[in-house]
């Protein structure tokens, strides 16, 4: 029994069929310009069809690659009798699923306004199909009139073959958008990566392996860049992937620092200091059944751990270059970082049991009782350590030597200190002498002189220190090469020389000092 397309259109030259074929080609090629830019006021029911597409496009892909595999197989082979070859209907199947496919695309890509038009992959992505389509549209007009006429099918392939490597190029930037660019591309083996022109591949460096006498939160490094290393990872796993250079949902990307705050179309991506007022922790915060909720219905939700950390490092200046060393560090905020999931992230942060003991009853008691003279000043840095965390933020200018020596029967405990712009000297300092799991103290705006030297000697885990706006000089300061540890140093505002400063680099090249002065 005769194809039914193929009984239709042979005997007679296939005229109307050629025009419904123009006609609907230019009708594809129109669209865009009658459409103008995409929109996100479209309604529903454009979002509800476009949504169609990744199901629909796979038809006309598998269809068209058997058209090509048959094809290849009567010219190499001389396999497939005249009967097959003159059969319309798989490529008039074809071009039908094609024009579907791109129509749906069409109303994907205007129903989602600014994710889409200002990606320019997008974009491409968008005229790529309307060029298959129209180009898919075009080869069976070919087939039609050479199977009318009994002509050579060498034009009609040659288009076929076109129209399938547009159809190639295509995919692979609709593949780009949901995959990245290099999906295909990222386990090519070396001669293969050769042959298309892409660079060597480079093998990972192995992870470096936890360092077991680290007192700090992080294995992956001893002091942490809380943005890099922490922020960067929840954010990966959580945002980047509708944020990003090939897919810019609200025109807001969030793969680099510098467009995270930049924003989108709604203004900055966050406010420092401020987290109440910044669009990622808003859009977080809204409710499940909010169509602006972030992320988005179908996505994985940001955990609990993964927020606190987020707000906590903007409330504290979301600096893009502090190491975690350089924050004081609630309890709450150290169990979040201890429970943040590191599967998948690059680089990884994976918290490591602190060095001290559970606390026992005493202590705890000690705690308690400090808690009325210092409220919220003094706290446990995690349920399961003995390390203490002082602050005296909220006491500033109210505290002394006096008052701080109230503190004499947990400083043992201490593992962070914050006394900037507070009252205290060289002799409250001294006092810490017995605190040898201090890692962090800050004496910004303080009295201390050089006599403080002495005892932050003795604290040998000390990693950071600020002596920032404090009397400090070269006499005392060279004594800090005797700290193995120690990472940062903030000697800004100080009468800390030049020279000074290069003689202390030298002898600790590990550590980051920063100054106002210049060399």
């Amino acid at each position: 029994m005769q194809d039914s397309v193929s009984s239709t259109i042979s005997p007679k030259k296939p005229w109307l069929l050629t025009v419904f074929a123009v006609l609907a080609a230019g009708g594809l090629a129109a669209m865009p310009f009658i459409a103008g830019p995409p929109s996100d006021k479209m309604p529903d029911v454009v979002r509800f069809i476009g949504h169609f597409h990744p199901l629909v496009l796979h038809l006309p892909i598998g269809i068209f690659t058997l058209i090509v595999i048959q094809e290849l197989g009567a010219i190499f082979f001389k396999r497939g009798d005249e009967r097959q070859q003159n059969s319309l209907f798989p490529l008039f199947f074809g071009v039908a699923s094609a024009i579907v496919a791109v129509l749906a695309g069409f109303l994907l890509y205007h129903g989602h306004g600014d994710e889409y038009g200002a990606n320019p992959i997008a974009e491409r992505h968008l005229w790529g199909g309307l060029a298959f389509a129209i180009a898919a549209i075009s080869t069976f007009v070919i087939k039609a009139w050479t199977v009318s006429s009994g002509g050579n099918q060498l034009f009609y392939r040659l288009l076929l073959f076109g129209s399938v490597g547009v159809m190639g190029f295509t995919s692979h930037d609709g593949a780009s958008m949901t995959h990245g660019s290099d999906y295909l591309t990222i386990f090519a083996p070396e001669p293969i990566r050769k042959v298309m022109g892409l660079p060597e591949k480079k093998e990972k460096a192995p992870a470096p392996a936890p360092a077991k006498d680290s007192k700090t939160l992080a294995a992956v490094s001893a002091d942490p860049v809380v943005y890099t290393d922490i922020v960067a990872p929840i954010l990966e796993r959580r945002c980047v992937q509708c944020h990003k250079e090939s897919k810019s949902k609200g025109k807001f990307r969030m793969d680099t620092y510098e467009l995270l705050v930049k924003g989108g179309k709604e203004g900055s991506g966050l406010e420092p200091g401020k987290s109440a007022d910044s669009n990622i922790v808003v859009r977080i915060e809204l409710p499940k059944d909010d169509d602006e909720h972030m992320p988005p219905e179908g996505k994985s939700d940001i955990e609990a751990p993964e927020i606190a950390v987020l707000k906590w490092w903007i409330d504290n200046g979301a600096d893009p270059k502090k190491a975690l060393s350089e924050f004081v560090l609630p309890a709450p905020i150290k169990e979040a970082i201890s429970k943040l999931q590191p599967a998948g992230a690059a680089p990884e942060v994976q918290a490591v049991k602190s060095a001290q003991s559970a606390p026992d009853p005493a202590l705890k008691a000690a705690v308690a009782a400090l808690a009325k003279e210092f409220p919220g000043a003094l706290s446990f840095e995690s349920q399961a350590s003995s390390g203490l965390v002082f602050t005296a933020v909220s006491r500033r200018g109210n505290l002394d030597d006096a008052s701080f020596q109230k503190l004499m029967p947990v400083t043992q405990h201490l593992v962070s200190v914050d006394l900037s712009a507070t009252k205290i000297t060289d002799q409250a300092v001294a006092q810490l002498a017995k605190a040898e799991n201090l890692q962090l103290i800050r004496l910004a705006e303080t009295g201390v002189t050089d006599a403080v030297f002495t005892t932050l000697v003795k604290l040998t885990a000390l990693e950071s220190i600020n002596l920032y706006g404090t009397r400090v000089t070269d006499a005392g300061i060279s004594s800090l090469a005797n700290l193995p540890n120690l990472k940062h140093l903030y000697l800004w505002k100080t009468a800390v020389t030049p020279a000074a400063i290069e003689a202390l680099k030298a002898k600790l090249p590990a550590c980051d000092i920063v100054t106002g002065i210049q060399p």
